[in-house]
């Protein structure tokens, strides 16, 4: 990647940036085009592979960008004294929709790499794939789980937690009605109701 591309105007930037999450997130590494990026960000493709060189390029740099970025929102928005588990979802959630403001299609691409089977896109992204996985691994580490009951396995609450959230985003974006404000007060309400429905009485 040539380091050039943090000269150009934070506009563009963002623009480029932007193109490639959409366009990987919908399509997957293989099913992504450097046609549709470029049409996407409104750029020649000359410009595109004079900073990234080729589609690869563009899919390690958006990979490491994207797990960079959501590190330093996650490590600086989640209150590091906060132990009560539903408060450090909601504040993890906070998190990622104060991130998708700039960036709509950050956490779908997120989501589309721990799917993705492309040999030369994984082997890409290897070395750097740990580094979010450990922040996320830290913030549950903090959750309080002895107020639940003995009933509640809470590695099944949390695979359940993360997959209604996910499915959520996906449906908002299915329905084109994308807004993170709008998400993150369904996400809490859900949290809420998974609250009141697995704490002890």
């Amino acid at each position: 990647m040539n380091s050039k591309f943090f000269d150009l105007a934070k506009e563009k930037q963002d623009r480029m940036i932007n193109a490639a999450l959409k366009i990987f997130a919908k399509n997957g590494y293989k099913g992504a085009s450097t046609d549709e990026i470029v049409k996407e960000a409104g750029i020649s493709k000359g410009l595109l592979f004079h900073y990234f060189v080729s589609k690869l390029g563009v899919y390690t740099f958006i990979f490491d960008y994207s797990t960079k970025y959501m590190t330093l929102e996650l490590t600086t928005s989640v209150d590091k004294e906060e132990s009560d588990f539903f408060e450090i979802y909601k504040q993890i959630e906070s998190a990622k929709m104060h991130a998708l403001k700039n960036y709509p299609y950050m956490q779908e691409f997120l989501y589309s790499t721990v799917y993705e089977d492309v040999s030369e896109a994984l082997l890409a992204i290897e070395d750097k794939k740990t580094a979010l996985t450990e922040v996320y691994g830290d913030l549950y580490s903090r959750m309080n789980t002895e107020v639940f009951g003995a009933e509640v396995d809470t590695e099944k609450l949390r695979k359940m937690i993360d997959l209604t959230m996910k499915g959520l985003m996906e449906e908002h974006f299915r329905e084109g009605s994308f807004q993170p404000e709008m998400l993150f007060k369904e996400e809490a309400d859900y949290l809420d109701m998974m609250r009141s429905l697995t704490m002890k009485v």
